[in-house]
């Protein structure tokens, strides 16, 4: 009843029931911004654009700035130009041999372009010089190329996942995403269900963090 008050109240206000839905609408963005984030930043594109203009400047400068190249690689890795991405990468390989984030941005791009062989290769030894990379996020990366082809596999990749993400509401929300895609309902409803207990379990402070996946996977069940 109070939301439907509210509407009539703005409707009144405004004398326009399109406007009205528009300024809620807006009130609904910027609350879930503050308080949630399950919507996108509007603003995080051109934050990006920026960036990525004032990276090419200093590369221009320093052609020989390698972190300047990795980060700009992953900004386009973001926006999904991964043929400029690649090239950058590749400059930068022989400096970056015990990087394992390097290794796992390039697997990225070639797993994009359909290079599953030389993609997972590259995610491997990203993961094998640290097993924590970017949160364990590249199993999944791995799980999602084999979900269609090598169902086994990818469930292999799921579970080496989840030895990482065992305390993480958004982990257990990846690995409930990632067990509806292989069909396997019970067990994303689980996984689900865990993110939910694990939000409901963290302190104050760490809610805020965490919120985001707690809904999402809310959104889910």
């Amino acid at each position: 009843m109070g939301k439907i008050f509210g509407f009539i109240l703005l409707w009144r206000l405004l004398g326009n029931p399109f406007l009205a839905i528009l300024v809620i609408l807006v009130i609904v963005y910027l609350l879930d911004r503050r308080f949630v984030g399950v919507f996108p930043s509007l603003t995080k594109p051109f934050k990006r654009m920026g960036q990525s203009s004032r990276l090419r400047t200093q590369i221009s400068m320093n052609p020989n700035d390698i972190s300047s190249k990795h980060e700009l690689a992953r900004l386009l890795i973001d926006r999904k130009k991964d043929a400029e991405a690649m090239k950058l990468l590749e400059s930068i390989e022989a400096q970056s041999e015990d990087s394992a984030e390097f290794w796992d941005d390039l697997g990225t791009v070639y797993l994009r372009q359909g290079n599953t062989q030389k993609g997972e290769t590259c995610v491997l030894k990203a993961l094998e010089l640290n097993p924590r990379v970017k949160y364990g996020r590249p199993y999944l990366r791995l799980a999602e190329v084999y979900k269609n082809s090598d169902r086994d596999k990818a469930v292999e990749y799921v579970h080496r996942f989840q030895e990482i993400q065992s305390s993480s509401c958004e982990g257990y929300y990846l690995l409930g995403m990632m067990y509806k895609d292989l069909d396997r309902k019970e067990e994303a409803l689980a996984a689900f269900q865990e993110s939910i207990n694990i939000y409901r379990s963290l302190p104050k402070y760490k809610k805020r963090q965490e919120r985001k996946w707690a809904v999402l996977s809310m959104m889910k069940k």
